[in-house]
């Protein structure tokens, strides 16, 4: 789902988009002539190798996001919102979902096994 910046009404719109087996849903409003607030939940499911011995695992996925999206570079300071720089005014939910999957795959993620696994040393696979 493709919104453009300047179509974002100042009251909060509700939306839902998912991609594959994750689903964005929450509000969305402008604050202020370049910036966006999103308060939604990420929700699914993903597959994901443990970073130990490099069975793939399934992890669900139910985070709070808070999201500040700023039509340009953002010159200002923000501590409860994670920033998004965007280009060409345009705000792609689809790669909004993407890349909070990839902030969550590049964790140091454990199976089961490995997690009970006291052993000093990972293994190679």
């Amino acid at each position: 789902m493709k919104i453009e910046f300047k179509k974002i009404p100042q009251d909060k719109k509700e939306f839902s988009t998912s991609l594959n087996s994750v689903k964005i849903e929450g509000t969305f409003c402008r604050i202020s002539s370049s910036l966006v607030k999103i308060e939604a939940n990420l929700i699914g499911n993903i597959e994901t190798d443990c970073s130990r011995c490099g069975t793939l695992k399934t992890l669900d996925i139910n985070e709070e996001l808070k999201l500040l999206l700023c039509d340009g570079v953002f010159k200002g300071d923000e501590d409860e919102f994670l920033v998004i720089e965007i280009e060409n005014s345009l705000i792609d939910f689809d790669e909004i979902i993407q890349s909070e999957v990839n902030s969550i795959k590049s964790d140091y993620l454990l199976c089961g096994n490995c997690e009970t696994n006291d052993s000093l040393f990972e293994q190679e696979f």
